[in-house]
C-alpha cells in the first residue's frame, strides 16, 4: 500500500479513504479524572493536617471488612496504630512526600486477622486546597522482594547498561532485565517517533508469542493526555484488564467540589478505550515503565502478560530504577551522538561564517562553497533567490520550478524558518518535484525584498510494518463517527513515499545562524552604503551653501551701490520736484522712499546672513553673565519702555564659544520677547539647565517669556529666512531673518535650537552650548 501523507494522526474513513477524519474522543477523554480506581487497592483521601477521611473508594468492604460510608469524615488514627500516623505526619514534612513510600500499613477494623498493606502516598494540590492520597496494596506474605538473586540482577543489569555497545544492546539487555524482575510474558521497549507513532526497537518474550519487534503503532494508540501522564509518572500498572472499577465516593470532593484529580496515583482507573485496547491485543495485564530524555517521554517499557498479573510494589520500584538507569543511558548515548555531529555541523557553520564576515565577504560568497553549504545541513541540493536571480547548486530544482517554490513560499509561508520533510503535503503540487525537493528547509532574508536561501532533500522511499490497521476504524453512534480501539493486530506493512528524511534541529539552527549572518551582512552593506550616500550629501551640501554663502555674499554686497542710487535719486525727486507733482504723485514718491528702506533692511539682513555663514569663529573661554549683561544694554530702553521684567535665577557658566555670536544670540532672542508680548505683567527670563545624569552632556540655555506664544505649526517656519508670522507693521516690523541667524549660530557652534510654545501664553527658546 502507497502512503502519500505519514501522519497517522488521522484516521481515514474506511467508506471513503481519502477521506482524513478528524476526530477527538481519545484526545478529549478526561483520563486523569475517572472516578474510580482498580479494586486490588483502597483509596482514602485525606485532608491535611487533620487526616480526616473525605473520599474513599467504595471497595473497603471487601479488603478492610467495613463500609465505606462508615469511613467517610472519620480521622484516620481511629483506624491505624499510632506510630504509622505519625509516620505519615512525619512524611508529609518532606518536600516529596513520595520518599516514603511504601508504608507499613496495618488497619485496626473489624475482629479478623490482621492483614499487611504497602502505604503509597501522594500530595495533591489543586482548587486552592491541599489533599493526601492513601493508596493500600495488600503486602505480600514477606515484605521483600521475590526474585531469586535480586541484588545480583540489579548489580548486573547496572554494569550491562552502562556497558552497552549500542543503543539496540542497551534496550534489549533492559526488556531482558525487566522479564526477569516481573516474569511478563513479553517485554518491549517501545520508542516514539516526532510524530509521536510509536516503534518496537526490543523485545523479550515467551517463545511461543508472536514477534512484535520491529512493528510500528499509530499515535492515536496512546493519545497526547495519556502520553502527558506517562511524563509525569514513571510506572503504570494493569493488574487486570477485566477488573469492575470501584467508585470513589462521594465522586466531587467536598472540599474542593471538583472530581478528584488521579494523575499520580497507582491505582487509578483505566480509560475504557485503552482497557478495549489491550482486550482485543488479547492482553490480561500490563504495566509500563517511562523512559525519559530532557523531560520528555522518549519511550516505554511495555509489560504485557496473558493473564492477570499483580506486581508489588517493591519489584515496581526496581522496574522504575531500571527506566531511570535506561533513561540516562540513552540520554548519555544520544547526547554523544548528538555532540559528535553538532560539533560537525558547527565546523561547516564557521567556515562558512568566516567567509562571509570576512572583510570583503558577502552573502552570496556562499555560491562560491557549494559542497561546504550542502553539508552544512546535510541537503542533497540548494538555491539562492535574490534580486529576482535564481541559482541552483548540487541536485536542486530548475529555475522554472524554483521560482513555483519561492512563489508558493511568498503566498503561504510568513515565518523566518520553513522545514519539511514533505513538501507535497502542505503543497499538493509538489508531488512532481519529488527526486530532488520532498524536503524543504527554507530561510527567508526579508532585508533583500523576500529573497530566499533554500535546501532540498529527495524522496526517500522505505517500508513501514504496522501492528495492525494504523486507521483506527469509525463507528456512528447517534449521528456522529466516533473512533473505537482497533481489533486486529495483524502485520499490515506499507510504502512510504513522497518523504525525505526528516531534518534535524541541529541543521534547522545552523540554518538559522546563516539567515542572521546574511542579514547582518545585508545591513551592514546598506549601513555602508548609506554612509557613503550621507558623506556624498554631505559634501554636495556642505559646497551648495559654500556657493550660497557666497552667492548671498556677491548679491546682497552688489546690490547696496544701486539702491544707494535708487533711494538718493528718490530724496532729490521729492526735494526738488514734489511742489510740481498732485498729492497722488507725491504719495508714490513716498511708497517708493518706503520700499527702498524696507530692500534695505533685506539686504542688509541678507549680507548678515551669508557673514554668520562665511566669518571664522574666535573661540575662547567666554564669561556668559558679562555677554548676557551688553545685550541686556543693548536693548535697554525698550525693557523701560516696555516695563518689563528681567529674571536671572542664577548666574550663567563659562562656556567655550565665539563671544559676539553669542551675544548676537541673546540680543536677538530678547529682543523678539519684547516685541511680542502684550501682556499688562511682562517678563522675560534668561537661564540654563544641566543633565544631573550625564554632566558630559551639553549645556541647555534658555529664554522664556509671557508673550503672545506660536501655534506649534510654525515651530519650523519661524527659523527660515524672511519668514514672517505678522505683517510687516505689526509689533515693530522687522525683515524676518533673526532667528535664521540664530539657528545658524549655534549649528556653527556644534549646537541645537528648538522651542516650546503655548498660543497665547508665552514662548520658550531652548539652544544648547559645550561646557568650557
Amino acid at each position: 500500500m502507497s502512503m502519500n501523507q505519514f501522519n497517522k494522526d488521522y484516521p481515514i474513513d474506511v467508506k471513503n479513504p481519502t477521506k482524513i477524519i478528524d476526530l477527538t474522543n481519545c484526545e478529549r477523554e478526561p483520563i486523569h479524572i475517572p472516578g474510580s480506581i482498580q479494586p486490588h487497592g483502597v483509596l482514602f483521601v485525606l485532608n491535611i493536617p487533620s487526616l480526616q477521611i473525605t473520599q474513599v473508594s467504595n471497595n473497603t468492604q471487601d479488603l478492610l471488612g467495613i463500609a465505606p460510608e462508615r469511613l467517610l469524615q472519620q480521622d484516620l488514627a481511629a483506624f491505624l496504630p499510632a506510630e504509622q500516623i505519625t509516620e505519615l505526619r512525619d512524611a508529609l514534612q518532606l518536600a516529596e512526600v513520595e520518599a516514603a513510600n511504601p508504608l507499613l500499613i496495618t488497619p485496626q477494623i473489624g475482629h479478623g486477622e490482621e492483614q499487611a498493606f504497602d502505604g503509597v502516598i501522594h500530595r495533591v494540590v489543586g482548587h486552592e486546597q491541599e489533599l493526601l492520597l492513601l493508596e493500600l496494596e495488600v503486602a505480600p506474605d514477606k515484605h521483600k522482594l521475590h526474585v531469586p538473586n535480586f541484588y545480583q540482577i540489579m548489580r548486573t543489569s547496572t554494569t550491562v547498561l552502562q556497558g552497552a555497545s549500542s543503543l539496540f544492546d542497551l534496550c534489549q539487555f533492559s526488556a531482558e532485565a525487566v522479564r526477569k524482575l516481573t516474569g511478563f510474558d513479553r517485554i518491549m521497549i517501545y520508542r516514539f517517533h516526532e510524530d509521536w507513532h510509536g516503534e518496537v526497537i526490543a523485545e523479550a518474550r515467551n517463545e511461543d508469542m508472536e514477534p512484535y519487534l520491529g512493528l510500528h503503532y499509530p499515535a492515536s494508540d496512546i493519545p497526547s493526555q495519556a502520553r502527558e501522564l506517562y511524563r509525569h509518572n514513571w510506572l503504570r500498572l494493569i493488574a487486570d484488564v477485566a477488573y469492575q472499577p470501584a467508585a470513589i465516593i462521594p465522586t466531587d470532593s467536598p472540599l474542593t467540589q471538583h472530581p478528584l484529580n488521579l494523575s499520580s496515583a497507582v491505582l487509578r482507573s483505566v480509560s475504557p478505550m485503552h482497557i478495549q485496547y489491550l482486550k482485543n491485543m488479547g492482553v490480561a495485564a500490563s504495566m509500563s515503565i517511562s523512559i525519559l530524555k530532557d523531560n520528555q517521554l522518549w519511550g516505554l517499557i511495555s509489560c504485557h502478560h496473558n493473564q492477570p498479573k499483580f506486581v508489588p510494589y517493591t519489584i515496581r520500584a526496581a522496574c522504575e530504577f531500571l527506566g531511570q538507569l535506561l533513561s540516562l543511558q540513552i540520554v548519555a548515548r544520544e547526547d554523544v551522538d548528538d555532540y559528535a555531529y553538532e560539533m560537525k555541523i558547527k565546523d561547516r557553520q564557521a567556515q562558512v561564517l568566516a567567509a562571509m564576515r570576512g572583510e570583503h565577504g558577502h552573502y552570496q560568497q556562499l555560491l562560491e562553497r557549494p559542497q561546504q553549504l550542502l553539508q552544512l545541513v546535510g541537503a542533497q541540493g540548494a538555491a539562492f533567490f535574490f534580486d529576482d536571480s535564481y541559482t541552483a547548486v548540487g541536485k536542486a530544482p530548475d529555475a522554472t520550478d524554483g521560482r513555483r517554490i519561492v512563489a508558493w513560499l511568498q503566498s503561504n509561508i510568513h515565518a523566518d524558518i520553513f522545514v519539511t520533510d514533505s513538501l507535497s503535503r502542505h503543497w499538493p503540487e509538489a508531488e512532481q518535484l519529488k527526486e530532488r525537493a520532498s524536503g524543504l528547509l527554507a530561510i527567508s532574508i526579508p532585508s533583500l525584498q523576500s529573497s530566499y536561501v533554500l535546501w532540498f532533500r529527495p524522496e526517500v522511499i522505505h517500508e513501514v510494518t504496522w501492528g495492525g490497521d494504523p486507521h483506527k476504524p469509525v463507528q456512528t453512534q447517534e449521528g456522529s463517527p466516533v473512533l473505537h480501539p482497533r481489533t486486529s493486530f495483524a502485520s499490515w506493512s506499507e510504502t512510504v513515499n513522497l518523504q525525505s528524511q526528516p531534518w534535524k534541529a541541529v541543521e534547522v539552527d545552523a540554518a538559522r545562524a546563516i539567515r542572521s549572518a546574511i542579514i547582518d551582512r545585508v545591513l551592514q552593506d546598506l549601513v555602508e552604503q548609506r554612509a557613503r550616500d550621507l558623506q556624498e550629501m554631505n559634501k554636495f551640501l556642505a559646497d551648495s551653501n559654500e556657493e550660497l554663502d557666497a552667492f548671498a555674499y556677491i548679491v546682497s554686497h552688489d546690490l547696496k551701490e544701486p539702491l544707494r542710487g535708487i533711494t538718493n535719486y528718490v530724496h532729490i525727486l521729492k526735494e526738488d520736484y514734489a511742489e510740481y507733482l498732485d498729492a497722488e504723485g507725491v504719495g508714490r514718491l513716498n511708497t517708493l522712499l518706503h520700499l527702498t528702506q524696507r530692500l534695505d533692511i533685506l539686504i542688509d539682513s541678507l549680507l548678515h546672513y551669508s557673514r554668520v555663514g562665511r566669518v571664522n569663529l574666535a573661540f575662547a573661554q567666554t564669561d556668559l553673565n558679562a555677554v548676557l549683561e551688553n545685550a541686556l544694554a543693548m536693548v535697554q530702553n525698550r525693557i523701560q519702555e516696555k516695563q518689563m521684567i528681567i529674571r536671572i535665577p542664577r548666574p550663567l557658566p563659562t562656556v567655550w564659544c565665539d563671544r559676539a555670536r553669542i551675544g548676537e544670540i541673546f540680543t536677538n532672542l530678547i529682543s523678539n520677547a519684547l516685541k511680542y508680548n502684550d501682556k499688562p505683567d511682562k517678563w522675560i527670563e534668561i537661564g540654563y539647565q544641566q543633565s544631573a545624569a550625564d554632566p558630559q552632556a551639553p549645556l541647555v540655555f534658555y529664554v522664556r517669556d509671557n508673550g503672545i506664544g506660536i501655534r506649534d505649526r510654525y515651530f519650523d517656519l519661524i527659523f527660515q529666512i524672511f519668514k514672517r508670522l505678522h505683517g510687516r507693521d505689526k509689533f515693530d516690523g522687522g525683515a524676518g531673518a533673526g532667528l535664521t541667524i540664530v539657528k545658524r549660530i549655534v549649528e556653527r557652534h556644534g549646537g541645537k535650537i528648538w522651542l516650546e510654545s503655548t498660543y497665547g501664553e508665552g514662548t520658550t527658546f531652548y539652544f544648547t552650548l559645550q561646557e568650557g
